[in-house]
């Protein structure tokens, strides 16, 4: 049984990739959305239909994730449309481009770790107070961070700043448990592998190499966004649980922690 019927619940970058199929999952689980986009107005709008006729609440709204002002605006919005918050998928994020350190400048460097860490940090900062008040009231409040693999084991060439922006996900995860635990907060992240179908593979990973690394995953298999999916809502729907500061990997056994 759903344990999330009439939740409330903001994604970033819900509309495209793996943020669509969690999107997707959580209105299937009785979530009422706000799913923010940065450049899939199409897919928003679909997504929005979608949710109509499942009978739930949902508002799509753009916005920059880079900017303090629009993920103040984006949670502030998000809570008018719901009434509240119980739930943040912090999504977002993005290789850019392959760089090695020594073409990686100061500007890439920063862009890269503003959009993939600087993204989760503002959105946390403004939904938390929100977050507090929903546990206070119903038991719990939860918050799932995206990471990746590449967080883990470092990625493949050329993904030295997107790796260590992920990689630092992961301790912010463990940090944010531990500050927001005693407001009743529960912070835990995915840490997908190679999930194929979605735009960031499809953009950064040849096929050839998509093949070499299906060849080194004992499950046999690449991922699918579903994967990632139906494990973002069973931490969500672990808003009042025991679960907390934990990363769970989702890459067919080609990394286990």
């Amino acid at each position: 049984m759903s344990r999330l019927p009439g939740k409330r619940a903001l994604i970033t970058a819900g509309a495209q990739g793996i943020g669509l199929a969690i999107s997707q999952h959580l209105l299937r689980a009785g979530c009422d959305l706000v799913v923010h986009y940065r450049s899939s107005a199409e897919a928003a709008a679909s997504l929005k239909a979608e949710a109509d006729r499942a009978g739930r609440r949902c508002a799509v709204l753009v916005g920059d994730l880079t900017e303090t002002e629009e993920c103040d605006r984006i949670v502030h919005e998000a809570v008018q449309f719901l009434g509240g918050l119980d739930i943040v998928i912090n999504n977002a994020g993005a290789l850019i481009a392959r760089r090695s350190l020594a073409d990686a400048d100061d500007e890439f460097w920063s862009q890269t770790m503003s959009l993939n860490l600087g993204s989760a940090r503002r959105i946390t900062r403004a939904a938390a107070p929100h977050l507090a008040a929903a546990a206070q009231s119903s038991g719990g409040a939860s918050i799932v961070n995206l990471a990746s693999l590449a967080g883990r084991k470092g990625g493949h060439t050329g993904s030295l700043a997107y790796a260590t922006a992920k990689g630092a996900m992961l301790t912010f995860t463990r940090a944010l448990a531990t500050e927001l635990g005693p407001l009743g907060i529960r912070v835990n992240a995915l840490a997908p592998g190679l999930i194929l179908g979605t735009h960031f593979h499809n953009t950064h990973t040849t096929p050839e190499a998509a093949r070499l690394t299906v060849a080194g995953i004992p499950l046999g298999r690449g991922g699918n966004a579903d994967d990632v999916a139906r494990a973002a809502v069973f931490l969500a729907g672990e808003f009042d649980g025991f679960i907390t500061g934990a990363t769970l990997d989702i890459n067919g056994g080609v990394y286990m922690a």
